[in-house]
């Protein structure tokens, strides 16, 4: 699958945010979510996203039995968010790990990419959506107090766009 203009943009939108929420579901039924570093340099041709967890951890055993995931992204500065659901399996990809490892994974893994403990785990992108705000903070309020004022809901405060991937 090649890369399309949406991708391109979706990888744009996420590629400077340091942190995306990873939700799962728990045993219980419940959803979870935990902060994770996206440790891609760029969107790949499969359009999978890569985060390290721990091999041991709740992450690594809920995926196990439902790889359904979703990953959020928030750029409060850029006034951009990306929403991603997809499917994820802990990867054994020693090549792929060196690749990735860096010094802040080191915090977590201090034996580096050969960690016996350290998991891949890649996030097959299914769909995703973002909203990306192009606007000045002064128009977005004016555009707000307009719709307070008329009655009548913003409807251009974003651009907005839904992908499949697959």
């Amino acid at each position: 699958m090649s890369q399309t203009d949406e991708q391109a943009n979706l990888w744009e939108l996420i590629k400077d945010t340091r942190f995306g929420m990873l939700t799962h579901r728990h045993s219980d039924g419940q959803l979870h979510s935990h902060p994770l570093t996206t440790q891609n340099k760029k969107l790949d041709e499969g359009a999978t996203l890569y985060f390290f967890i721990p091999k041991d951890g709740e992450i690594a055993r809920h995926v196990a039995t439902d790889p359904s995931v979703n990953v959020a992204y928030a750029d409060i500065d850029a006034d951009s968010y990306v929403s991603v659901s997809g499917q994820a399996t802990l990867q054994e990809d020693a090549a792929k790990k060196e690749e990735l490892f860096n010094t802040m994974a080191k915090s977590w893994f201090p034996k580096g990419a050969g960690d016996p403990n350290l998991g891949l785990l890649a996030v097959r992108i299914v769909d995703a959506e973002y909203w990306d705000v192009d606007d000045s903070k002064m128009v977005q309020l004016f555009k707000m107090a307009k719709a307070a004022i008329t009655g009548n809901p913003p409807t251009d405060m974003a651009e907005q766009k839904k992908l499949n991937v697959t």
